[in-house]
């Protein structure tokens, strides 16, 4: 039993400080609409932590991370830009829905796969998307970190962890500011 527990508290100190598999590169580009085909860019907010988030509002586990992800907006505000990533089927009429139902202002960017698979580095030997997945990128446009829902990252994505997350990044720029 000890020896269990040991592996569960490492595997979930392991989570906290190390990076996921699909970090540590530049941030790809992209310019995908919104519901008023405004485009967005993570480019747009070089300077800023920007959080990423591949979604469907079908999901549950989708809708409790984009609750979250109002609270660290609200928490932080213009410091942090969020953007959520859908693809087919979902369409105009379903992310309206699921923005007014649940009072989400983040906005929902749709994409036809290829930017979902840029960024989850799909190929013929890996072409799964496991949803929800949320990549937070630094103020220089690099990919600190990434988080796939499971059992492991269930409580970082939903509770505060993804908040500390973001409050690392922000308080490491803030110390090479005063530095300066």
């Amino acid at each position: 039993m000890r020896k269990f527990l040991l592996l569960l508290a490492a595997g979930s100190l392991s989570v906290l400080f190390a990076a996921g598999e699909l970090s540590g590169r530049r941030a790809p580009g992209f310019a995908l609409p919104d519901l008023n085909l405004n485009y967005h860019d993570v480019q747009d907010h070089r300077g800023k932590v920007v959080i990423v988030d591949i979604m469907r509002t079908a999901c549950p586990h989708c809708l409790m991370v984009s609750k979250n992800l109002e609270k660290i907006k609200a928490k932080y505000g213009s410091r942090v830009a969020i953007m959520s990533i859908v693809n087919p089927p979902d369409n105009q009429a379903a992310v309206s829905k699921f923005l007014v139902e649940n009072k989400l202002t983040t906005p929902v960017l749709f994409d036809c796969g290829q930017v979902s698979a840029v960024y989850l580095k799909v190929t013929p030997k890996n072409p799964s998307i496991a949803i929800p997945h949320v990549f937070i990128i630094d103020q220089q446009g690099m990919i600190r970190n990434d988080f796939a829902y499971n059992d492991t990252t269930k409580g970082l994505l939903e509770g505060d962890g993804l908040g500390a997350e973001v409050e690392k990044l922000l308080s490491g720029s803030a110390a090479k500011k005063a530095t300066k």
